[in-house]
């Protein structure tokens, strides 16, 4: 075997790539991983943790200006967002620092550069220090992943908006802060801004996360207006001009005019295989630029699998997670596939957003009947000893004499830890039922489920 030869070649360090290469590479197979950014991918550099962390710095402050509501008095505060980012900024490294060492102890190799194909599993990095490198491998892995798009808008790209990626380095708060986009990544950072005390405008086409239930979106929205945000459903941007940082207006259609000073993109994702000249490895890809993957992640070259988010599983690390889990499997002989997986979401604004399988619009498109339970959160004594009563709790219940769980959504404090229990329970094909009569510890969250489970049951026809 030449130095350039490995049994395993992953292109990306993402969640799945990484996984799959300390795996290997522990195993004593020679292993390469192409990284032309950031070792470990988005998640813990530019998404996942560091938005997190940041979201949890917005969620002190707002302790802090409620604090007499709690009965603790406090001098006037204010906010450093040179401070806040300096803490994100110490996580990142000590998580970049944990990546370095379970590369080191896996034996995997890391090579820093950008790579495409010139023949079948055969694949010529550009060093990031210069010089270029030609290697083989017996098989390849992408975990290319994706990028912040840019919606086709006069002006826009001019005016230098910022993703998620800049947000998060921001060292001065935005006087008055657009958004683009209601979804996950918009709303998070409109809240977190708007609590570190910047004004904050959200622009978005349709409804809040409009591919959520339409109670969900009307929650969230009365949220964002509650907290002082300004939100304009149904705007479509002519025009940008200006420069994000400094001023900038957006011109709707219609002819109303926004001013800003900083301007924040958050509408969508594009797959980073542009520049994989995927073809020339036989890799195809779809209209969209996704590598094509069948169930068990195989991409039509022989000898080559895709993951995470360039394969088009759903967005979402945990999501890529179990793309590793799922190709490791068949590398072994397995049969795991991607089909029917159970895939959670969360949105962590404060109260958060959590779901996991069919929604009510889902299921009434596929004209699946089901029985509702609904509560209010109000209505598990929990939040009343945090003071977070807001929101609502829902299930679908399959029609009898079914009793299995269909969905569940939950918006309110610690919604995604009381996810758990039900997904769980959706896992294991366990009736609704038994979550009813289950004994869950007083007061906590999951005992809200006795509440949501034994209370009266909607019957819906699709």
């Amino acid at each position: 075997m030449s130095d350039d030869h490995y049994e395993n070649l992953v292109i990306g360090s993402g969640e799945a790539g990484k996984y799959l290469a300390w795996t290997l590479g522990g195993k004593g197979q020679r292993t390469a991983v192409v990284e032309r950014w950031k070792v470990g991918g988005a998640c813990p550099n530019v998404a996942c943790l560091p938005s997190k962390n940041v979201i949890h710095g917005a969620k002190v402050a707002e302790f802090v200006r409620e604090a007499s509501t709690y009965g603790i008095h406090t001098g006037p505060a204010t906010v450093d967002m040179a401070g806040v980012t300096a803490r994100k900024r110490a996580m990142v490294e000590g998580l970049q620092a944990l990546h370095m060492e379970k590369f080191r102890a896996s034996g995997a190799e890391i090579v820093m550069g950008e790579g495409r194909f010139v023949g079948p599993r055969t694949v010529r990095v550009a060093l990031n220090g210069g010089g270029e490198r030609v290697l083989k491998a017996d098989r390849v892995f992408l975990d290319v992943g994706s990028r912040a798009s840019l919606p086709d808008v006069p002006g826009l790209a001019d005016a230098r908006p910022m993703t998620h990626v800049e947000a998060l380095e921001l060292e001065r708060l935005p006087e008055h802060l657009v958004v683009l986009g209601g979804g996950y990544v918009g709303l998070e950072f409109a809240q977190a801004l708007r609590r570190f005390g910047g004004r904050v405008t959200i622009l978005q086409r349709s409804r809040l996360l409009a591919g959520e239930d339409p109670d969900v979106s009307e929650a969230l929205t009365q949220l964002m207006a509650d907290e002082g945000i300004a939100v304009r459903t149904g705007a479509s941007v002519a025009s940008v001009s200006g420069t994000s940082g400094e001023e900038v207006t957006i011109a709707l259609a219609g002819g109303a005019a926004i001013e800003a000073t900083h301007l924040l993109v958050a509408t969508g994702r594009t797959p980073n295989t542009d520049s994989l000249d995927a073809a020339a490895g036989g890799v195809e890809l779809d209209a969209h630029g996704y590598v094509r993957v069948n169930e068990r992640l195989e991409t039509t070259a022989d000898g080559v699998w895709a993951m995470g988010d360039c394969a088009g599983s759903p967005k979402f690390t945990h999501a890529s997670y179990d793309d590793f889990r799922v190709v490791l499997a068949n590398l072994s002989g397995g049969s795991r596939t991607t089909a029917g997986r159970l895939i959670p979401s969360c949105l962590f604004t404060d109260p958060e957003l959590a779901h996991v399988g069919l929604s009510e619009t889902q299921a009434k498109a596929k004209g699946i009947p089901y029985r509702l339970a609904r509560m209010p959160m109000a209505s598990i004594l929990r939040t009343r000893t945090i003071s977070a009563p807001r929101g609502f709790v829902k299930a679908l219940i399959a029609a009898e004499p079914d009793d299995r769980i269909l969905g569940f959504t939950a918006f309110g404090a610690e919604a995604s830890e009381l996810l758990a229990a039900v997904q769980t329970a959706m896992v294991g094909g366990l009736p609704y039922t038994a979550l009813r009569d289950a004994i869950f510890s007083h007061p906590t969250m999951s005992e809200g489920l006795n509440v949501l489970f034994g209370g009266r049951l909607q019957a819906v026809q699709a």
